[in-house]
C-alpha cells in the first residue's frame, strides 16, 4: 500500500471511487451520486489539478482503494484553514488502518504549508467509525450542525471537528 498525490491523469479512477461512495454512503457526502455523476471528466480533472484543493490516494495491489482531500480556503481573513473532505476507503480494503495512514498524511500535508494552523472537518453524526477515527487523530468536536444533509425523505445532522495543526 502507498499513499500520493493525486493528479489529472488519475481522474478516471478517483471518479470511480467518489461515484462508489457517494451510491453506497449517500448520508456521508453533500454531494449525490447523480450531481456528480453528470459532471464531465474535465471536472474530475480540474478538482484534482487546482491550487486550493489537494487530493490524497491510497493504493493497493496498484488500484486507487482509498482518498481525502485537502481545501484551502483562498480568502485572507481565513487561509490559515484547511478543510479535510472526501475521506473514504472502499469496503473491500478497510478494518486495515487504511483511513487511519490516510488522515495522517493529510495532517503531514497540511503541516507543509506554512501559514496552516488548524484543520476542520465534518462527520456525520451516527459514522460512529469514523468519527471515533478522527478523534484518534487528534480531532475535536466543536459543534453539530443539525438537518445538515437530506438524502430522500430523511436528514442528518454533521458533527463539526477540528485540531490545531
Amino acid at each position: 500500500m502507498w499513499i500520493e498525490r493525486l493528479d489529472a491523469s488519475h481522474a478516471l479512477d478517483y471518479r470511480a471511487l467518489m461515484l462508489e461512495a457517494y451510491d453506497l454512503h449517500p448520508q456521508a457526502f453533500t454531494s449525490s451520486v447523480r450531481e456528480r455523476a453528470a459532471m464531465p471528466l474535465s471536472w474530475w480533472e480540474s478538482r484534482l489539478a487546482g491550487k486550493l484543493d489537494v487530493v490524497l490516494g491510497a493504493f493497493e495491489e496498484g488500484r486507487l482503494a482509498g482518498i481525502v482531500g485537502l481545501a484551502f480556503e483562498p480568502r485572507e481573513k481565513a487561509r490559515h484553514k484547511v478543510t479535510l473532505f472526501g475521506m473514504y476507503v472502499s469496503p473491500t480494503v478497510r478494518q486495515r488502518g487504511l483511513g487511519y495512514q490516510l488522515v495522517r498524511a493529510a495532517l503531514a500535508e497540511a503541516q507543509n504549508h506554512a501559514g496552516l494552523r488548524l484543520i476542520q472537518l465534518t462527520v456525520t453524526a451516527g459514522n460512529d467509525a469514523a468519527f471515533n477515527l478522527y478523534q484518534r487523530c487528534g480531532f475535536v468536536q466543536f459543534g453539530l450542525e443539525p438537518m445538515a444533509v437530506r438524502v430522500g425523505e430523511d436528514y442528518f445532522d454533521k458533527i463539526h471537528m477540528w485540531r490545531e495543526l
